[in-house]
């Protein structure tokens, strides 16, 4: 008997009961996910639970109230004194002029009074105060050297036009101790007498006398160079050229005599 064709087909009733689901795609699983809020930074934020993290902005939190604590906070016009002043001492500001420090590395550099009131005024700190000075020796001084140096180099040739009787005849006498000193001294030693009055007029007489005595002899006494090295170092001290100092002056001028000569 011929098979039914018919009742060959595949009984589909109820297949679409036993059909297995699709699987859910991870774009569907994130459709009801909970957004960050703008407000809150993303390392505050747990993605995958949709909340915050609280322990994180817990910890941040601490964190900044310690580092909070060691900052300086500038006061306001409303700031209270006590205010003013802690903040004063954190700067390292003492509580009045006479409270800075300075250390100097040069004799002719001292605090002044004045000048520490004015910075005190300004809210200057100690180690800005102490870079005021540092900056005066370091930049003014100099040329304060050079102006007192050129100052006095003209007060002395002053005294010299007046001893030698007039300009023209200091100019003379200058042109011929020059060219006298290159010939019979040393370069170093024609520089330190040609630098004041005194060792101008020393030359004058070492001229007037002839060759000095360490010249003609050769090489010289040790002991005479030894002393006119000294002299001359003690020319370049600020008492001799600029304060004037009469015991300095008077050892230095009685050292050249001994070296050369009165010659008078």
């Amino acid at each position: 008997m011929d098979k039914n064709l018919l009742n060959t087909a595949p009984d589909t009733e109820g297949a679409e009961d036993t059909a297995p689901a699709p699987e859910e795609s991870a774009a569907d699983t994130n459709i009801n996910a909970v957004p960050r809020p703008t407000y809150l930074p993303e390392k505050f934020w747990d993605q995958d639970k949709g909340e915050a993290r609280t322990e994180a902005m817990a910890k941040s939190y601490a964190d900044m109230e310690r580092r909070a604590a060691h900052m300086v906070r500038v006061p306001g016009e409303d700031a209270s004194a006590e205010d003013v002043a802690q903040y004063r001492r954190a700067m390292g500001i003492p509580e009045n002029a006479e409270g800075y420090e300075i250390t100097f590395g040069d004799d002719l550099i001292e605090s002044d009074a004045e000048v520490n009131k004015a910075l005190h005024a300004a809210g200057f700190s100690q180690a800005q105060t102490q870079m005021v000075y540092d900056l005066a020796k370091d930049k003014l001084m100099p040329l304060i050297e050079d102006a007192a140096a050129e100052f006095e180099g003209q007060r002395q040739t002053e005294r010299l036009v007046h001893h030698f009787g007039g300009d023209e005849k200091w100019q003379e006498a200058s042109r011929q101790l020059t060219a006298w000193g290159k010939i019979n001294l040393p370069p170093h030693v024609l520089d330190a007498l040609s630098t004041t009055y005194e060792g101008v007029l020393t030359l004058h007489r070492m001229m007037d006398s002839g060759e000095p005595a360490f010249v003609t002899d050769g090489a010289g006494t040790a002991s005479s160079v030894v002393e006119e090295a000294e002299l001359k170092r003690m020319m370049d001290d600020p008492k001799y050229w600029r304060d004037h100092d009469p015991a300095l002056i008077a050892k230095v001028t009685a050292g050249f005599q001994r070296l050369y000569g009165d010659g008078e």
